[in-house]
């Protein structure tokens, strides 16, 4: 392999959202989303049992005055390295499999809603043992943070319990907890610290030169992970054209990027490429009060009048996935058979209006301006639903405005984004106060099916089919980040949900469960 300087960078111009907060990286349903000098390098190595090829120094991009609290930094550059620092109870690979990473075992009630984890022999970066105490301060910090607060809606007590145990306690059965887990643990004391300690393979340093990831000589657990530098220096990001030039001129090693980015533009050096996922879902919401969309069949019609591969090629440059279910494909959510009812097939539409006698009426399509990709998009639709026989006026409006509009109900349709937390829980956009239940979507029916499925996975067809039947959301397509990077760098790099560099600690979920009786 040859020498490199390896630069990770996130070019990420996502604003103003649909729960009108600003853009929150893992708003998990709360949120719709709205963005130098190399160190010396030395021989290549490879890592143990050749998985891993990587260069023995590199070169990431941070930006200091945002730091590394998990709980506080939105900063996209500074949280793609946090599982280089920390660890958490579970952790997910690229097909939403949950595994143990800080959890040794755990058990469930048989009415999954009484957990309790007993923790790996970890330990942080001074060498202290992780203990329960470290992950309750920690879970109950994550629950009061705008970053992971919507995971905790339905968990009433997290404590500590006898041998190194956590004990969290739900108000509902929930399956898929472990899913929502994956959450850095930091130690005790240190939870609101700028930089807190960790208990991953690497730790913050300040030296002379700057500031450096230092590989961990004792780190306790002998996991391979897709880095094997002992020391990886850290430079101030300035810029996205700056990060882009110097991937682009062979200066970096890899480059994160945000193709769906008005500041995107693509590589004409050699690479290699993977896709991210994000978790990031674009949809398309009806106004239920509408003269139009008030009608289910001309709701669900529309949902096939949308060229999603269109939307996806030419909006987003191809990365992502057309989608006519609310869920990632890759996760064990999505019915394949079920997403396939939905096809483009615009004479539906057309063939809807006319026997409605709505053909020519005009419907007011709701956007948020500020996203410039999100607003192309929005056009594009718009074209689409004229075509079909309807006479489309935008609203494009700056964040303010699109907020109260949303608020108001002065709208026939809105473009959407929001993240989905792990477990796909669609909950916020049915509840009567959800941030996302614009236009009347709030539905006690479609609130009852969320819940089930969060006691069990197989429900979600049930939720979906109604999805589909209700046609108040309407699935576009789930948003991925781009990976390049320099040929031959990054050959065991399998990139999951928010983490370039997942690694796996070998261990199945089902391996570390247990059932066991309700307690008294």
């Amino acid at each position: 392999m040859k020498k490199i300087a390896l630069l990770l960078a996130l070019v990420l111009l996502l604003t103003g959202c649909a729960s009108e907060k600003a853009y929150i990286p893992t708003g998990d349903g709360l949120a719709d989303v709205a963005p130098p000098t190399t160190a010396p390098t030395e021989p290549d190595v490879e890592a143990p049992g050749g998985l891993f090829a990587t260069a023995a120094s590199f070169t990431l991009a941070y930006y200091p005055d945002e730091g590394f609290n998990p709980y506080d930094c939105l900063n996209i550059n500074n949280r793609m390295l946090f599982s280089l620092l920390y660890q958490s109870l579970f952790t997910t690979d690229s097909n939403y499999r949950m595994e143990p990473q800080l959890c040794q075992s755990y058990t469930v009630s048989e009415d999954l809603t009484t957990y309790y984890f007993t923790l790996a022999q970890a330990t942080f970066a001074d060498g202290t043992a992780l203990t329960a105490m470290d992950v309750v301060e920690s879970l109950k910090e994550a629950a009061d943070s705008d970053y992971y607060e919507g995971r905790f809606r339905h968990i009433k007590s997290i404590t500590e319990a006898e041998g190194n145990r956590v004990k969290i306690v739900t108000d509902i059965p929930m399956e898929q907890l472990p899913l929502l887990l994956d959450i850095p643990i930091v130690k005790y004391g240190q939870s609101q610290d700028l930089t807190p300690q960790g208990t991953g393979p690497y730790v913050l340093e300040d030296t002379p030169e700057g500031a450096e990831l230092v590989r961990r000589e004792n780190w306790w657990t002998n996991v391979q992970v897709p880095l094997t530098a002992k020391r990886i220096s850290l430079m101030v990001g300035q810029n996205p054209t700056q990060i882009r030039d110097e991937f682009e001129f062979g200066d970096v090693g890899i480059s994160t990027a945000d193709p769906g980015s008005a500041s995107y533009a693509a590589y004409r050096c050699d690479y290699e490429l993977w896709d991210a996922d994000t978790g990031i879902f674009l949809y398309l919401g009806c106004n239920i009060r509408s003269k139009v969309f008030s009608q289910a069949q001309v709701r669900v019609a529309l949902s096939y009048a949308i060229d999603r591969q269109a939307l996806l090629s030419g909006c987003y440059n191809g990365f992502g996935t057309a989608v006519t279910l609310p869920a990632v494909p890759s996760s064990p959510f999505y019915d394949l058979t079920l997403a396939r009812q939905v096809s483009y097939d615009p004479t539906k539409l057309q063939e809807a209006l006319a026997e409605s006698s709505l053909t020519g009426r005009t419907v007011k399509l709701l956007v948020n301006k500020t996203d410039s990709v999100r607003l192309q998009a929005a056009r594009k639709i718009a074209q689409m639903l004229t075509d079909c026989g309807l006479n489309v006026e935008m609203l494009e409006c700056n964040y303010t405005d699109y907020r109260a509009v949303l608020r108001d109900g002065t709208f026939d349709l809105y473009l959407g984004q929001t993240k989905l937390s792990p477990n796909m829980d669609l909950s916020e956009f049915f509840r009567e106060d959800g941030n996302l239940s614009w236009g009347g979507m709030a539905n006690a029916t479609c609130l009852d099916m969320c819940e089930e499925a969060l006691e069990n996975s197989g429900n979600y067809y049930n939720l979906h089919q109604m999805v589909l039947r209700n046609g108040q959301l309407i699935p576009v397509l789930f948003r991925s980040y781009a990976v390049y990077a320099d040929r031959g760098v990054g050959s065991g790099m399998e990139p999951s949900r928010d983490n370039v560099f997942y690694y796996s600690m070998g261990k199945s979920l089902e391996s570390a469960r247990t059932v066991v009786p309700n307690e008294e």
